[in-house]
């Protein structure tokens, strides 16, 4: 579904090149739930950024459904990110002045969906995140777990084929980030969505399908 091939990526600093990924490989099948852990600064953000076609590549292929992603133009990539790749920041990045509802409804919006079926596709996500009841609620008025728990419904909404979730839970306690990253995954589950989520957490890594190590530039498989 999802297939990235001797990925390269580097920037320019006043002491010359500095090298962030190199020759990155990767393989995602539909419903696949994947971590990949790595140092600070090793540059997994950068990947998702790449993966999530935010940011280019210097060389290499990513391939969605064997359409290949670098070749198309802005508008091109702006609309398949629209209907295929759902995106989830350490931060909800909610905008403040909507409800919880409305932040979720707003990607179907701009999919041209009409309101009626973005509300209730969106109410049928707050029923399964636990949230029903707070539908009506600004972000400021939403717990942290809670605020999170919208960001997952908003990126699901759309039915994407791929999530890129950069440290979802990186911001929440320990039992609030537990609790979202549990529904987080059996919601993408049970709607057969390939995540690829970067953690520092170990033992989220291991309730993932598979774990990739971000070391020395390239990802690695286990044994680390």
């Amino acid at each position: 579904m999802f297939s990235v091939h001797n990925l390269n990526k580097s920037f320019p600093t006043p002491q010359g090149k500095l090298e962030v990924l190199k020759d990155v490989n990767l393989e995602v099948f539909q419903g696949d739930f994947i971590a990949i852990i790595g140092e600070s600064g090793s540059g997994k953000s950068t990947l998702l950024q790449i993966l999530g076609t935010l940011d280019q590549a210097d060389s290499g292929e990513i391939l969605l459904d064997d359409i290949k992603i670098q070749n198309l133009h802005e508008k091109k990539l702006a609309k398949l990110r629209s209907q295929h790749i759902g995106f989830i920041y350490q931060s909800h990045h909610l905008i403040p002045e909507l409800t919880a509802l409305e932040n979720i409804i707003l990607p179907l919006l701009i999919q041209g969906k009409s309101k009626l079926y973005a509300q209730q596709q969106a109410e049928t996500l707050l029923k399964q995140l636990g949230l029903f009841n707070r539908a009506q609620h600004t972000p400021a008025h939403l717990s942290g777990g809670e605020a999170q728990r919208v960001a997952v419904a908003r990126a699901v909404i759309t039915k994407p084929k791929l999530i890129l979730a950069d440290e979802p839970t990186g911001n929440l306690d320990e039992t609030t980030a537990s609790t979202v990253f549990s529904m987080m995954r059996d919601l993408c589950k049970s709607q057969n969505v390939a995540v690829i989520m970067v953690t520092h957490s170990q033992s989220f890594a291991n309730a993932c399908d598979k774990v990739y190590a971000l070391k020395q530039h390239t990802l690695s498989e286990p044994p680390f």
